[in-house]
């Protein structure tokens, strides 16, 4: 793939632009006629019969009427649909228009019908089964560890693997100025948009290692095609490039698809920028990994269809409110290309089989969308003085007689549709008549009843029949909405929340870390010895070494926002757990065990003085542990000896792990062997972190043993992600050198899985901890952040 493949980009997009002009024309003559009208009469008469609205007797028992459903609270209201027997043809409608929006399927075809019965059924059964939060939002259906148990089923958990990372990393480089959630909404859409495309494409005989290899392909594919929404297009609408910026990055983009190579960052004026050098970086790998899956026979049709797509969205984009002149062809057929072009290239990248039906029904369809997009979004296009054909219709309507009114052309787009391509079927009037209705009923819904009528007037003149039929159908239908809606809505509230709930969380920790480290320093309340002021010194000088202070922090949320309890009352137990942790990593770093030059990107305390001084310093910092616990005095005796015994005994098991570490260095251990040590090496930690205030609130012990469980898989994962990190990760960032385990010869669940087996071990034990957690009552996110942190974090 290294010869330069030009592409006679002119001859090509003008190729497109007659084909696109050529269905202008067809829309302009429905418009122009007013046709569409009388053709639309009849389709709605007949959907109007079968949407009527009625109140079902359920609405009135339950409270749960149309204003509430508006609210789009996930999982009551799937609960709700099924109660109010709703639910299947909610399904149906909204699966059925997956397949002739994204896979361009016929929906009167037998098997298109029976591959929709089937996966609304599969949806039906997850989303009964699925768990909501607080708010009564959808949480399991749209979880990572959904996500990655159905990678396990299909054998492609790398695939999964490296996306979530992909996907984690795009989101730490978005520009303040974007709109993050929706940035990476549109790219997790065109992931899964990508997969179905391969999915369909399969046949029922594909066997499991080819089908798999497939999948696995289908989700790096997506990944590549989808980045160029927020890496791209929402990159140039948005207001984190210069002006100057944006003509080099557009240029830099036209020279990448001519001839099939990214040029260097040096010809982009942005090259200053950090995030830029990463969107220019990662933009070059995904362009090269979607050429280099391609046949030669495939390439050219997949560079040339990228820079009608490209083209296309740079005439509309750069369009300016200010100029009078453009006609009807510069204001609609890139529109109809670039909505046409988006799922086109969705097909092309996955080197699908040539399908003229899919290609034709595609290329008619995407306007559709692309106008009733444009009508949600019309008000604050306005306000941002964006051009659409919206927005510049209603400008200059009173100057340009000529101008096409849009909303008219949006049915007619439908009216031929429903009778040009797709032949009058019944189903697909039921879902594109019930999508634009819908999406009429939501504008009205979130603007206003007053702005809705005032637009309406403003775009029906001297339509007054038609626009009549419109809103006496937006004022009366009922069941017009769509899963898909209802998901975007939902994963664009989690994406928002989790970045808030992120950001509190790491606030939150600082806080907290600054707190402890203040609080945990050893305080001389006399004059000492001077072998005593040693012992102290060295215990701070490990004390002082930072450290991610991740065992207190742990134990201070659950103890204080999860039980009530004092922080207070609760920091003796803070102290003792930093005791006893700094104590242990003392031992660990002796020449004796692991030998180690470096904690926390200091000396070690043995190299800052000898063996014997911080030997003697562990010794004293787990009496201190034990002190601090002995002074509990807020709480009952009984219960404070109740948890003193149990950190005694994990403190044992502490010991017992590290000698089963020491034992083994220079074994080839198995994995079993492996997971044990690392229960009572780091699992035991995490355990006494959360139960030790769980027993002081004396919570009940179905509840610690769920605890138990949600540490044991989280330790686990915490040490795999430390041997990960050994293995590949950045000594500057760590504190420590990398590559220790290998040099030591130590067993890792690297050394034992390879690195691709740890991650996916890494990954099952983040799902079983997800799953304890669901065994605990309602809480708040933190032990699920701390998940998250636990597998995402670099040092």
């Amino acid at each position: 793939m290294n010869n330069v493949l030009v592409i006679d980009t002119e001859n090509c997009y003008r190729s497109a632009e007659r084909k696109a002009a050529r269905y202008f024309s067809a829309l302009y003559e429905l418009v122009k006629s007013k046709n569409y009208a009388s053709v639309l009469k009849e389709d709605f008469k007949q959907w109007g019969q079968k949407h009527k609205s009625s109140r079902s007797w359920l609405s009135w028992l339950t409270g749960y009427n149309r204003q509430s459903r508006s609210a789009a609270q996930g999982q009551r209201y799937i609960e709700w649909l099924e109660k109010a027997g709703k639910l299947d043809d909610y399904l149906d409608r909204s699966v059925s228009y997956i397949y002739l929006r994204d896979l361009g399927k016929r929906l009167n075809e037998p098997d298109t019908q029976a591959r929709i019965r089937t996966i609304t059924a599969d949806v039906k059964r997850m989303l009964l089964h699925s768990r909501a939060d607080d708010q009564g939002q959808l949480l399991e259906f749209i979880s990572l560890e959904k996500v990655y148990r159905w990678a396990q089923k299909e054998q492609v958990e790398l695939a999964v693997i490296w996306v979530i990372g992909k996907l984690k990393q795009v989101a730490d480089h978005l520009p303040a100025e974007m709109n993050a959630e929706h940035a990476q909404r549109k790219l997790i859409k065109i992931i899964v948009g990508v997969v179905m495309h391969a999915i369909e494409e399969m046949d029922e005989a594909v066997p499991p290692a080819e089908r798999s290899q497939i999948l696995d392909e289908a989700i790096r594919l997506g990944y590549c095609y989808g980045l160029t929404y927020p890496f791209i297009d929402d990159l140039l609408d948005s207001k984190a490039l210069t002006e100057q910026e944006k003509l080099d990055y557009a240029e830099l983009l036209r020279a990448a698809l001519s001839t099939g190579i990214v040029p260097d960052l040096e010809q982009w004026t942005g090259t200053d920028n950090p995030a830029l050098k990463f969107i220019h970086s990662e933009l070059s790998e995904a362009f090269q990994y979607v050429k280099n899956v391609q046949r030669p026979e495939t390439e050219r049709l997949f560079l040339e269809q990228a820079y009608v797509f490209f083209h296309a969205q740079e005439l509309d984009r750069t369009k300016q409110m200010s100029n009078k002149a453009y006609s009807n062809e510069e204001l609609y057929i890139p529109i109809i290309l670039k909505s046409a072009s988006s799922r086109l290239i969705a097909r092309s990248v996955l080197r699908a089989k040539e399908d003229e039906e899919f290609d034709r029904q595609t290329f008619y369809y995407g306007i559709y969308n692309q106008l009733a997009d444009d009508f949600a979004d019309m008000l604050d296009d306005k306000a941002a003085g964006a051009v659409t054909p919206y927005t510049y219709f209603l400008t200059y309507r009173g100057e340009r007689t000529d101008l096409i009114n849009p909303f008219e052309l949006y049915w007619a787009v439908i009216a031929y549709l429903l009778h040009h391509v797709y032949h009058s079927d019944e189903k697909t009037r039921d879902v594109m008549l019930g999508r634009a209705i819908g999406g009429l009923k939501r504008f009205k819904s979130k603007h206003g009843a007053e702005q809705f009528t005032s637009l309406m007037n403003s775009l029906f003149v001297g339509n007054d029949g038609f626009k009549l039929q419109i809103i006496q159908l937006v004022d009366k239908a009922d069941d017009v909405d769509f899963l898909d809606k209802l998901i975007r809505d939902q994963l664009v509230d989690m994406l928002k929340n989790e970045q808030q709930q992120k950001q509190a969380f790491s606030e939150m920790i600082q806080r907290a870390r600054e707190q402890f480290n203040a609080a945990l320093l050893l305080e001389a309340k006399e004059v000492m010895l001077p072998v005593k002021q040693l012992l102290y010194d060295a215990a701070n000088y490990s004390l002082e070494g930072g450290g991610k202070r991740l065992r207190p922090i742990m134990s201070w949320v659950m103890g204080t926002q999860e039980y009530g309890l004092s922080d207070v009352a609760l920091m003796p137990v803070l102290r003792s757990l930093e005791y006893m942790h700094t104590a242990s990593l003392i031992i660990d770093d002796l020449p004796t065990q692991d030998n180690a030059a470096t904690r926390r990107g200091r000396p070690t305390l043995h190299m800052l003085h000898n063996s014997a001084t911080a030997e003697l310093t562990s010794l004293l910092l787990i009496q201190r542990a034990i002190y601090e616990q002995s002074s509990l005095y807020s709480f009952d005796s009984t219960i404070v000896l109740k948890m003193m015994r149990y950190s005694s005994q994990k403190a044992e098991e502490l010991c017992i792990g590290q000698l089963m570490d020491l034992s083994s260095k220079g074994k080839s251990l198995t994995l079993q062997q492996l997971n044990e040590i690392c229960y009572y090496k780091t699992a035991i930690a995490f355990e006494a972190a959360l139960v030790m205030p769980a027993i002081l609130a004396q919570v009940n012990e179905t509840e610690i043993a769920a605890l138990k469980t949600y540490a044991y898989h989280a330790g686990i994962a915490f040490q795999i992600k430390d041997d990960l990190l050994d293995f590949i990760g950045d000594a500057s960032l760590l504190g420590k050198p990398v590559g220790l385990d290998i040099r030591n010869n130590t067993s890792t669940f690297v050394t034992v899985l390879g690195h691709e087996g740890a991650q996916k071990a890494m990954w099952e034990h983040y799902c079983s901890a997800m799953d304890a957690l669901k065994q605990l009552r309602p809480r708040t996110m933190f032990l699920k952040y701390l998940l998250d942190y636990i597998v995402h974090r670099n040092q």
